[in-house]
């Protein structure tokens, strides 16, 4: 995360803010999600389901056409597919 900000031009002083306000809502957001966690399995699941999605987004919309841009072969594709299928059968073990 802070490569690219610094490479961007960013001030050190900047990069070093947002890498710690990063990891201050990420455990804020652990915090939070071992309270809520706690209660029921039926809200993990959702809630898993959920990052699973916004993932699946991300990757989706984001990563494949980028690669596909850079690398301009099938390689990208290959690979993004080969993960997926790894993916489904890793949660079957």
């Amino acid at each position: 995360m802070s490569v690219p900000m610094k490479n961007g031009g960013m001030a050190v002083w900047k990069v070093i803010f947002y890498v710690i306000l990063s990891g201050v809502t990420t455990g804020i957001g652990a915090f939070f999600g071992a309270i809520i966690g706690s209660i029921s399995e039926t809200i993990i699941a959702i809630s898993l389901s959920f990052a699973a999605g916004a993932m699946l987004y991300i990757v989706s919309g984001e990563l494949i056409p980028e690669s596909n841009n850079l690398y301009k072969g099938r390689m990208s594709a290959v690979g993004n597919m080969i993960g997926f299928i790894i993916g489904i059968f890793a949660t079957k073990i």
